[in-house]
């Protein structure tokens, strides 16, 4: 594996040759030994150039590592040499050679010897496209711009060593979870996107025409995997987009976010936060045992910033459980100003994160406070009389991960409850009818990718983790 300073710790041993390089520099690095003397071809991006006159060093970077490449003009074609050596950081060039040992540098007596180097010795090669200068934003050197410049120009941010290696952690994060699942039972499904009705209630929803008839961008896929439930599919999974039109303007909020989606049929909401603190578990497990080298990327320009590392530690299983009523009282007693039926907001949860400042659930809050789809047990009440649901969030310190909760199974309990939050059980039909020819008690949750990267990365901002990120005032690029 590759050292955090050479690259982005990408792993290329087992990709093929294609038209543009027989290897990848990261199999050059890492088999270099076994290549001294045969003839490479690699492309990158030009990091460096120095030199002048009758020789040239081209330190060269791909997705998977970065090499020396060295120039000879009396051992190459002459135009060829000089458009390298006169080329623009971040130009694309392609370079055929030999690959060969670096001497190695003189250490101290009794110092240990480092490990060997190689680099590739040019011959021939072509320069794909040239850079222009100056760059938007520094992809090697520390010049530090706003994060809006960043995004607006994402296709150079992604070189960043540290910003790619959140991605590949992204990667890794959606491939433990989606392993996880599939283990437990769970299929994946793909819900529709573009709906006739509101998952959620109808004042986030965006709007769109759809032919000749009125429809919207999904909110979630709550009701459709829920009727992939009914249908027999017993246990479904979802890794897929959601469009929330709320006009936030926070560090955790975005109006198109990718979540994992569970339902499972024949649980309750305790059998389903089983189901996600093994998930989690799960994940920072795995990212533990294979990708430290990425968490290590991150760390080292944690430390340019004067930022303390982020460790991975798979967290304790269970998670504890904080009922509402419990944590509204952990507030009080913690100063919080709070009453019951309120919600908990982020200074509330700033209390409750001094006890609990990991993974934690906060179950059994007010039917008032939550979806109508969500199930209550009748006489279920709270320390001061109001009807309890079975609806839960996952909670890390202060900030909220996901919702989910058992599901009301009855169908004429379900139609009032649409009639208790405002809506028609008549624009609702195509869900409410799944109900009518026996529904199994199930339950799930949703849980945003985003917000599960920035506590395993520490990133201080959704947009970080997130590739392109769309919020009120960003729809390009």
């Amino acid at each position: 594996m590759l050292l955090p300073s050479r690259g982005t710790v990408r792993d290329s041993s087992n990709w093929k040759p294609t038209a543009y390089r027989t290897h990848t520099i990261g199999q050059v690095v890492e088999g270099g030994e076994s290549l001294v003397g045969s003839e490479v071809t690699i492309a990158g991006y030009a990091e460096t150039v120095r030199g002048r006159g009758a020789i040239c060093f081209l330190m060269l970077r791909d997705g998977t590592g970065r090499i020396q490449a060295f120039l000879k003009k009396d051992n190459m074609e002459a135009g060829l040499f000089e458009g390298i050596q006169s080329a623009t950081r971040e130009s694309t060039i392609q370079v055929t050679g030999v690959v060969a040992k670096k001497r190695p540098p003189k250490v101290a007596e009794g110092e240990p010897v480092p490990p060997a180097e190689f680099e590739v010795s040019v011959a021939s090669g072509a320069i794909l496209a040239e850079a222009e200068t100056p760059l938007p934003v520094g992809v090697t050197d520390e010049v530090n711009v706003g994060l809006d410049v960043r995004l607006d120009n994402r296709h150079l941010d992604l070189r960043r060593a540290h910003v790619n290696a959140m991605f590949q952690l992204r990667s890794k994060v959606l491939q433990y979870g989606r392993e996880h699942l599939i283990t437990e039972g769970f299929q994946e499904i793909n819900s529709p996107k573009i709906i006739a009705a509101a998952a959620e209630g109808g004042t986030n929803l965006f709007p769109m025409k759809y032919f000749e008839t009125d429809a919207y961008l999904s909110q979630s896929p709550q009701l459709y995997k829920q009727l992939a439930v009914l249908g027999g599919l017993e246990r479904v999974f979802e890794i897929g987009p959601a469009f929330r039109a709320e006009k936030h303007d926070t560090y955790r909020h975005l109006n198109e976010f990718v979540s994992f989606d569970i339902e499972g049929a024949w649980m309750d909401d305790e059998d389903v936060m089983g189901v996600q603190e093994r998930m989690i578990h799960h994940i920072w497990s795995e990212v533990a045992d294979n990708d430290m080298a990425l968490i290590g990327v991150v760390n080292e320009y944690r430390g340019t910033q004067g930022k303390g590392p982020i460790t991975v530690e798979a967290p304790e299983l269970p998670f504890p459980r904080i009922p509402y009523c419990e944590a509204i009282e952990i507030v009080k007693s913690g100063g919080g100003e709070i009453n019951w039926g309120d919600d908990i907001e982020s200074h509330h949860c700033d209390i409750i994160a001094a006890q609990y400042p990991g993974f934690h659930f906060i179950p059994r809050w007010p039917m008032s406070m939550k979806p109508f789809y969500i199930h209550h047990k009748q006489g279920e009440e709270g320390s001061e009389g109001g009807q309890l649901s079975r609806g839960f969030d996952l909670n890390f310190g202060r900030d909220e991960m996901t919702s989910g909760g058992a599901r009301e199974h009855r169908v004429e309990v379900l139609e009032q409850n649409l009639r208790d939050v405002g809506l028609e059980p008549e624009d609702f039909t195509f869900y409410t009818d799944g109900f009518r020819y026996g529904a199994p008690p199930h339950a799930g949750w949703g849980l945003g990718v985003a917000r599960l990267l920035m506590v395993l990365t520490g990133a201080g901002n959704v947009r970080e983790v997130v590739l392109f990120p769309r919020d009120r005032s960003r729809v390009t690029p």
